[in-house]
């Protein structure tokens, strides 16, 4: 299969505009000092968007009416929601979340 120049140029530009609004930020911002609050502010971002993304898994769209809960999702992350507060351990919380997941879809 042959590559066209216009081809290899979209690759190159959707490489660049992915590629620089994630980096240039950290080079922009490694220079300055950053106050506390600032810092403790960004500090609860993971945090949101990690709660935004469990929370969109566990909700099912409807065309006419009230989302629905996604119940393979929800009995899943009960053991990993539990393994997580006892452990404070990503392997296990990830360990678990798979085979319950797993073993959801194996037995439903």
């Amino acid at each position: 299969m042959a590559l066209s120049s216009y081809t290899l140029y979209v690759i190159i530009g959707c490489g660049l505009v992915t590629f620089i609004p994630r980096v240039l930020p950290f080079i922009f911002v490694r220079k300055l000092q950053l106050p506390d609050v600032v810092i403790r502010y960004l500090s609860y971002v993971p945090l949101c968007i990690l709660t935004a993304l469990f929370v969109q898994s566990l909700l099912v769209t409807r065309e006419n009416g009230f989302p629905g809960i996604n119940f393979e999702n929800l009995l899943a992350s009960l053991p990993t929601i539990v393994t997580a507060i006892l452990t404070k351990n990503l392997m296990w919380v990830v360990i678990v979340g798979i085979i319950s997941m797993a073993m959801i879809r194996f037995f439903a």
